[in-house]
């Protein structure tokens, strides 16, 4: 038996739940789902084609990553975005990445450099409004390729993971005009660097790119004040 999912179907080889879980998910982090939004478990089962408990394990999950927030007898809504938890994962990431790039301009430079400059040139055919979803999806390349080559690929998960809030805030922000030109012209001087065996510099570009989207975090909440929760 197949579920329904926006006219496609249920993977019925793979658990149900975690499917919902990973659509609403993606939906929320995609600021498709504003935070307010009720999500009715009824409604979503008719959607799904599923009974109560897959839909009641997504949302459960959803509510462990703090994404939604649950009133029992009541209602599910998309949670505000939280910016103490931004910060948190801006920090996880600063942590492994500073490191990830030292070690990639000593270990393997000419590799590593050629490799992030395929996608850095992708990306500039993309930096684009009308195509901000696959700028986005190959600058999460671009930062998975740094976990790749500095062999601390499984950590990519983790902070995947925690990184939902930020994740949420940078979808407001990737928008905005300058915002993907700056990002592409962070991500040359991370690799100019890397080129040019300098892990000062490296570790420089790199913070200032990872910094840029709660840098600006005043003027995200004033153009979004229902989406933030300080």
């Amino acid at each position: 038996m197949s579920g329904r999912v926006n006219g496609g179907v249920l993977d019925r080889t793979r658990q149900v739940a975690h499917q919902i879980h990973e659509i609403l998910r993606d939906r929320i982090l995609a600021v498709e789902l504003v935070p307010g939004t009720v999500l009715s478990r009824a409604s979503l089962q008719l959607e799904f084609g599923v009974s109560q408990t897959p839909v009641r394990d997504a949302l459960m999950r959803l509510e462990e990553e703090g994404i939604v927030e649950v009133y029992p007898q009541y209602a599910t809504v998309v949670a505000r975005i939280d910016i103490g938890h931004a910060r948190q994962a801006q920090f996880l990431r600063l942590s492994i990445e500073l490191e990830a790039v030292r070690r990639l301009t000593l270990e393997c430079p000419d590799q590593i450099a050629a490799e992030l400059d395929e996608i850095l040139l992708r990306q500039q055919q993309v930096a684009s409004p009308q195509t901000f979803d696959l700028f986005d999806t190959l600058d999460k390349d671009f930062h998975r390729k740094i976990y790749e080559r500095a062999g601390v690929l499984n950590l990519w998960s983790t902070v995947r993971r925690q990184s939902v809030h930020l994740d949420r805030l940078r979808r407001l922000n990737l928008p905005m005009p300058g915002k993907m030109q700056t990002v592409l012209e962070d991500h040359c001087h991370i690799i100019s660097a890397i080129k040019s065996r300098d892990p000062q510099a490296a570790a420089h570009a790199l913070r200032k790119h990872l910094s840029g989207t709660l840098s600006i975090i005043d003027i995200i909440s004033e153009q979004f004040p229902d989406y933030i929760r300080q």
